[in-house]
């Protein structure tokens, strides 16, 4: 899997996602690359993603947001888009990565989701894989001890 962001100041998502896809024993590759600073390169990297053995892409970026659209536009893998909030509370970037046009999906997480992006992920992993699927259960079920009426 391939986790892709904007900037460089926008690694503490990334490392947020990674974390999460550790937890469930999923590899991943982090890069840098922008929509705007580096369009050729992030255009190749994504029609030579699959080729190269990744099987999704989580985009994160801020402000203008284009890196999902843009990945997303050069290759059928699934691409999840995380808008940062960079610049207005990211609502500029939200409604970059979640209005995409008619036949370019991008999955869109929440304004900074990160690690719901890696979880996203992993649902669509373990859709093909039973060892997965099972983490991803006994994760839920980790997340109902939580919940639930308590004694003040």
């Amino acid at each position: 899997m391939a986790i892709l962001v904007g900037s460089e100041t926008d690694l503490s998502h990334a490392r947020a996602a990674a974390e999460v896809l550790a937890q469930f024993e999923v590899p991943c590759e982090v890069y840098v690359l922008s929509a705007h600073r580096s369009p050729t390169e992030t255009i190749q990297f994504a029609r030579d993603a699959e080729r190269n053995g990744f099987s999704l892409v989580i985009a994160m970026a801020g402000k203008a947001a284009h890196l999902p659209g843009v990945v997303a536009a050069n290759t059928t893998l699934p691409v999840i888009g995380v808008p940062l909030s960079a610049s207005l509370n990211g609502l500029d970037a939200l409604l970059s990565v979640v209005q995409m046009p008619t036949g370019v999906p991008v999955a869109c997480m929440a304004i900074d989701g990160a690690k719901n992006a890696a979880l996203f992920a992993v649902s669509i992993l373990a859709l093909n894989n039973a060892d997965l699927k099972q983490k991803l259960l006994s994760y839920r079920e980790s997340l109902k001890k939580g919940s639930g009426k308590k004694d003040l």
